[in-house]
């Protein structure tokens, strides 16, 4: 970050130490700012003359509109026996590719892709772990100009239907299986119900349990990846130069409110968004060790494989993340040498109750920054880090989303860490809180917002040919502006915290509450493992109900009762405080770990929930089924 305000300063006379005054640079001359992001990370391209056209159309402008380049290319910067990809996974699998084995198998698969008729535009769906080979297919899809679009193998039949039939994937990669909390778990059937619905050209099937051969003999079109790469000896890996807005991913949102969108994100947008937040918002170097605990069904994964790009290695994990120990991560770490690390809110938070202190058993020296994101992070949790983790590391909370690829809010090394707080909007994004009416506010609650366009925005929907979709879901509330739909305030050290999504905002006697708020005081509490809480409609008004599994041992009585009461009140505020408080064996979260409100405000109301595929754990909904404490 010094370094970059250092190169940039003629342009914009701020001192290194000047964020702020960066960050204003960035946002009135977009067009340089992102030139300059573009310099400074040497990416590989043509640049073209114009730097944005149309720069204040929201949607509509375009970044570098005459630039071409190719992701693959960008990321496959380095050559050599040193580490591209490390991975490890919970049945004890240690594997290593170096960068010169990478390109070798990134070229034998473009090769197979293109001997398919794969071509540009042409979509690639990959319902896969986090491992190597994963990483290898994505490049190769990139490097010819294909489109890329993953998801877990954890999905069943319907949740992997209701996203890959919408793009119609010429090629269906997938695993025979995968690991999950000391489980071998056997994929077969569903693979074949997929591939028979999907009718790719071709299903190629990643041996993991050994039972690949089994798999692909009851699927027509089916073969191993070791016959899809056969007949194709590695050779300098060809890439295509094309435009900065050229597709390059489909993400898809939760789906836990309908059927997922099918988020089209371009690949200049995309990776100088990442390159500048790796290399200047996480101070990623060529040769740092770079791990995100993640699936391949999160935005974190294209996230993640993006470090490739600053000529950084890729540190992968698949598997839960607490067995057979939940040390593993930790011992991961010291092995390997993380130099960032990178979890969700919801794992701190476990390993806090937990009680593990890495710090007195782990030589976690190498690690520079702690991030979590996925959800607030509590500012026990920042607490928890700096005492137990590592006393000298950057922990930052970030927040963004599938709908950007990337994040809004986020770390900044040169500035100070404040428990509970995001440090700062990122370089380049005009953030702001707006309230009701649309206007800025310096102080209090509203919903987190972009003023300005930014390359990483969408290029649109999947089948959204006139943009109505897009348009609705992200412009609608105001007019010429990204509303992002969390909701959010600004703190007095010019942060952001994020208070939930604000279409889960609770909203008692026309009061807004975040249901974040509420999380933060409650799972503070030995007693309780997690919370969900909701509005439910009740005599003409929004009653707050607060839904709360206990850890094992614990019992919701009186005394419980009185004791997460008083702590909201206290805590946060009366209005907080919940009118009911139920105890249950299960919350739902969706396949990367978020709680679903929304569905269980559906649940409770007698509505019913589209697209359950979106849960990791569905069943959970039963146990909000007509309960009679919501009755009365």
């Amino acid at each position: 970050m010094w370094q970059f305000a250092e190169a940039t300063h003629p342009s914009h006379g701020c001192a290194p130490d000047d964020y702020w005054g960066l960050r204003r640079w960035s946002i009135t001359e977009r067009g340089a700012f992102w030139s300059a992001v573009w310099d400074f990370c040497g990416v590989i391209g043509d640049k073209g003359e114009r730097l944005v056209l149309d720069g204040e159309l929201m949607p509509g402008a375009r970044f570098l509109p005459d630039a071409t380049l190719n992701f693959a290319e960008n990321l496959l910067r380095r050559d050599g026996l040193g580490d591209a990809i490390v991975f490890r996974d919970e049945a004890g699998t240690r594997r290593r590719w170096s960068w010169v084995e990478l390109r070798q198998t990134v070229s034998r698969m473009q090769q197979a892709l293109l001997g398919l008729g794969i071509g540009q535009g042409d979509r690639v769906a990959g319902m896969l772990p986090n491992m190597p080979e994963t990483v290898a297919m994505m490049l190769a899809t990139a490097s010819i100009g294909a489109v890329w679009s993953s998801c877990s193998p954890d999905f069943g039949p319907r949740g992997v239907l209701d996203r890959f039939s919408q793009i119609d994937p010429k090629l269906f990669v997938t695993v025979d299986g995968y690991h999950y909390n000391g489980k071998l778990i056997d994929i077969g059937p569903t693979i074949a119900e997929v591939a028979a619905a999907l009718t790719p050209a071709q299903t190629v099937v990643i041996d993991v349990l050994g039972r690949a051969a089994g798999t692909i003999a009851s699927i027509e079109g089916a073969v191993t990846l070791e016959s899809f790469l056969a007949p194709y000896a590695a050779r300098p890996v060809h890439f295509a130069r094309l435009p900065f807005s050229h597709p390059l991913f489909i993400l898809f949102s939760s789906g836990t409110t309908g059927k997922p969108k099918c988020i089209v994100h371009g690949a200049g947008g995309t990776l100088l968004q990442h390159l500048k937040e790796h290399r200047l918002h996480c101070d990623v170097h060529e040769g740092d060790r770079v791990f995100y605990f993640t699936t391949c069904g999160w935005m974190m994964w294209n996230w993640l494989a993006s470090a490739l790009g600053c000529g950084a290695t890729l540190c992968l994990y698949d598997g839960s993340p607490f067995h057979p120990e939940p040390r593993q991560l930790f011992d991961y770490a010291e092995a390997e040498r993380f130099t960032l690390f990178g979890t969700s809110a919801r794992y701190l938070d476990s390993v806090r109750k937990l009680a593990l202190k890495p710090i007195e058993t782990h030589d976690l020296a190498s690690v520079r920054a702690i991030l979590s994101t996925g959800s607030p992070l509590a500012a026990d949790c920042f607490d928890y880090v700096y005492a137990n983790v590592k006393s000298d590391v950057h922990l930052a909370s970030i927040s963004g989303g599938t709908d950007i690829v990337s994040s809004l809010v986020l770390g900044v090394p040169t500035l100070p860490v404040w428990r509970g707080e995001i440090q700062a909007p990122g370089l380049g994004l005009a953030v702001d809180v707006f309230d009701e009416a649309g206007q800025p506010m310096a102080e209090g609650k509203g919903e987190l917002v972009c003023r300005a366009p930014f390359p990483s925005m969408p290029l649109g929907f999947w089948n959204d040919p006139d943009g109505s979709r897009y348009r609705a879901a992200y412009f609608s509330r105001f007019d010429g502006v990204w509303a992002h739909g969390d909701y959010a305030e600004r703190t007095a050290h010019h942060g952001i915290m994020i208070h939930g999504r604000s279409d889960a905002t609770l909203n008692p006697g026309g009061v807004r509450i975040g249901t974040a708020e509420i999380y933060a005081m409650v799972e503070e509490l030995p007693e309780i493992d997690s919370a969900l809480c909701i509005g439910q409609e009740w005599e003409s008004d929004t009653r707050v109900v607060l839904f709360i599994k206990l850890v094992p041992g614990a019992v919701l009585d009186e005394a419980l009762r009185l004791k997460v009461r008083a702590t909201i009140r206290s805590g946060a505020s009366p209005r907080h405080v919940p009118a009911k408080l139920i105890a249950v064996a299960d919350l739902p979260r969706t396949r990367s770990g978020k709680l679903t409100e929304l569905a269980v405000r559906d649940v409770v109301h007698g509505r019913p929930v589209r697209n359950i595929e979106g849960l990791a754990n569905p069943e959970a909904l039963k146990l909000f089924e007509n309960l009679a404490e919501l009755s009365t």
